[in-house]
């Protein structure tokens, strides 16, 4: 493949899971690319063929063929997880198909492991590959500017919410409770976003914490537990309790051993990606909740039917909401005029768009260099906006122990004493 034009060819690569927004960014850059004189060529699922120096599945791609998915779900180029860093051999194939192909400039879109693989491209490829990435992820936890979403997750959001309602008033019409989990690996945006939105009872997710507290499969339980009791002494059966996924690698395959023994090999394989990530969706974590919370709750006297229910696939590849379109135009043409500019020639950089201007955020500033990822931008449970959401959580608090009315009200749910009650569950609000 030689370079016909007088700019040079661009490739795109698409890593890590869907998120709604992908064939925006596609779209848009290569319509912008094009405008500016450069040949685009579309990377298929990712970096797994390039790693074998495979370019077969490599195509060119034209306005008209990527105008027509701008508002569409899903990614045209499909998408997958190869660390292409992870070997030498593997980044040395990734740099000779680009050569071989012409490409100088390179948009990755992804998270930030596809980050860290458009990192390693500019630094090795020694000035010949300009790289600019486009930060995606329904999580929302990239370490971006104060405000600034990463693409996808408001549709993500927008879409849990309807569904976590529509659960909301099955369960009111039928006296249950849904546990639900939602996707969020290292933090609970989504999580928390969705089950505040949706009024939902509670809404647990791994920040809540904090750093020097060790999270147990039986405090996560007995979180949603007082949940349920304090609603049936209210005089309502019914409630959603939405848990962040993210929750159980910070429970970890230690914390999970410990607790279940062999019954772990109930709930799936214990896997990693080529990251090193637990496979969270090999675990059935909303399954296992639901069981261990049912048999506590048998064991206390009180009938609760539950339904657990993960959330997340379902919100990965549907169509753009109108913020997400637009933001993905942006950041599409951004990332095209960055590699455009003379920066990028002096550094690599994700792009980010602050008060409607492109601020292109040097690889080197973002990128820990000790994980080889991205700082992960965690929820902050010391603002007011996380204040606000717990207001309207039901769950059990220090008043419920310290007013002797409140606390016989929630033991005699359960048939306890209040003494009972309190040494069971008074560590909850400590």
């Amino acid at each position: 493949m030689s370079n016909t034009t007088s700019r040079g060819r661009l490739a795109i690569v698409v890593g890590g899971g869907p998120a709604p927004g992908i064939n925006g960014v596609i779209s848009s850059v290569t319509i912008e690319a094009i405008n500016q004189g450069l040949d685009v060529y579309g990377v298929r699922d990712g970096f797994s063929d390039l790693i074998n120096g495979d370019t077969s599945r490599v195509k060119p791609l034209s306005i008209g063929e990527v105008a027509q998915f701008y508002t569409r779900g899903g990614s045209m180029l499909g998408t997958a997880r190869t660390n292409p860093a992870k070997k030498d051999a593997d980044m040395a194939n990734v740099l000779a198909s680009f050569e071989k192909m012409g490409v100088g400039y390179l948009v990755t879109v992804g998270g930030d492991d596809t980050a860290f693989s458009g990192s390693q491209v500019y630094k090795r490829a020694g000035g010949k590959i300009k790289c600019a990435h486009v930060p995606k992820t329904i999580d929302n936890d990239l370490p971006l500017p104060p405000g600034i979403p990463t693409f996808g997750f408001e549709t993500a959001r927008h879409i849990g919410v309807g569904l976590a309602r529509s659960l909301h008033e099955d369960a009111k019409t039928t006296g249950r409770w849904y546990i639900i989990i939602s996707m969020g690996r290292a933090a609970g945006h989504l999580a928390l976003g969705i089950g505040k939105a949706s009024a939902s009872a509670i809404t647990i997710i791994s920040e809540e914490f904090g750093t020097k507290k060790k999270i147990t499969l039986d405090h996560v339980c007995d979180l949603v537990i007082g949940a349920m009791i304090k609603r049936r002494a209210q005089g309502k059966k019914y409630g959603l309790a939405i848990l962040s996924e993210g929750l159980l690698e910070n429970i970890g395959e230690d914390g999970l051993k410990t607790a279940l023994g062999d019954d772990l090999n109930r709930y799936g394989e214990v896997e990693r990606d080529d990251h090193g990530h637990l496979r969270l969706g090999e675990i059935e974590f909303g399954r296992l909740v639901k069981n261990r919370v049912g048999k506590r709750l048998k064991d206390l006297g009180l009938k609760v039917t539950i339904i657990d229910k993960d959330m997340g696939y379902e919100l990965r590849c549907a169509d753009p909401i109108p913020f997400d379109a637009e933001y993905t135009r942006n950041l599409g043409y951004g990332a095209v005029k960055f590699l455009m500019s003379k920066d990028s020639a002096e550094y690599g950089a994700i792009v980010s768009f602050v008060g409607g201007k492109m601020v292109p955020l040097k690889f080197d500033d973002m990128i820990d260099p000790a994980t080889s990822r991205m700082r992960a931008r965690l929820v902050d449970v010391d603002s007011e906006n996380y204040e606000c959401a717990r207001r309207y959580m039901i769950r059990l608090e220090a008043t419920d122990f310290s007013d002797p009315a409140k606390l016989k009200k929630l033991a005699d749910t359960v048939k306890l004493t209040p003494d009972q009650f309190r040494e069971k569950f008074e560590y909850l609000v400590k």
